[in-house]
């Protein structure tokens, strides 16, 4: 199983870094392979913790060079689609999991709902719908911490494979 983890490049808080890097470890912990965008802030955070399990991390970076790719990227995917590049992350995942963010990590989100890609979200965007700022419900699902995380992203996951 691959998980895709999104987030900003320049977190806004320590916390973020903290949450992306606990659910790296879990993730590792449960066998599942992390993709990424493969550069800094939560992308980073996500690879070390789930280097620090023994995981593996995939990173589609945006540029040129692997030599973009934060230390703890396994696999290194250089496209030089800079943000267009966002598509083949969230559709590398069988599920997303959505940390903090800033525009590409939402760019990221509407990637994969409008494919059926489902999305968990600890501490990021909330989405309305038509302008009338009530929350889509049924958008992307909230998690409480790190481990509810992971069991939502691999519930979501399974139930994708599975047709259901």
């Amino acid at each position: 199983m691959i998980i895709a983890v999104i987030g900003s490049s320049r977190p806004a808080t320590t916390e973020h870094v903290e949450l992306a890097e606990q659910v790296g470890r879990e993730l590792a912990k449960r066998g599942v392979q992390v993709v990424c965008g493969g550069l800094t802030g939560i992308m980073e955070a996500v690879c070390r913790g789930a280097k620090a399990e023994g995981g593996m991390t995939i990173g589609i970076l945006p540029g040129l060079s692997s030599q973009e790719a934060n230390k703890y990227v396994d696999i290194s995917i250089v496209t030089g689609m800079r943000y267009s590049r966002n598509v083949i992350v969230v559709k590398t995942g069988q599920a997303v999991i959505a940390i903090g963010g800033a525009y590409g990590t939402l760019s990221e989100i509407g990637h994969a709902l409008g494919d059926g890609i489902p999305v968990i979200g600890l501490k990021t965007w909330n989405l309305s719908r038509n302008g009338d700022g009530q929350p889509v419900d049924d958008a992307i699902i909230p998690a409480s911490g790190p481990v509810d995380a992971v069991d939502k992203a691999m519930a979501a996951a399974n139930a994708r494979h599975l047709g259901g």
